[in-house]
C-alpha cells in the first residue's frame, strides 16, 4: 500500500510524534505506516484522512502516486 503520511505532514509541519499523539498510537507506527512497512487498519487509516482532512484515496493508493510535477 502507498501513502502520502510523510508528505502530508510536511506540508502541515506536523511531527511524526505530533500525528501519532494525535491518532493515538505510538510514534514508530507513524514511521512504519510511511515506508510502507505496515499497513493500517480502516479505523487507523480513517483517523489518518479525518487528522489531515482529506479523503482517504487522497492519502493511500494501491499503487504508486504519480510523481510531483510529472
Amino acid at each position: 500500500m502507498y501513502n502520502r503520511i510523510a508528505m502530508l505532514r510536511a506540508e502541515r509541519g506536523v511531527s511524526r510524534r505530533q500525528l501519532a499523539d494525535a491518532l493515538g498510537v505510538h510514534y514508530q507506527t507513524v514511521g512504519y505506516l510511511e515506508r510502507g512497512e505496515y499497513s493500517p487498519s480502516l479505523y487507523l487509516a480513517l483517523k489518518l484522512a479525518e487528522y489531515f482532512e482529506v479523503s482517504v484515496e487522497v492519502v493511500f493508493s494501491t499503487k504508486p502516486f504519480p510523481r510531483i510535477g510529472a
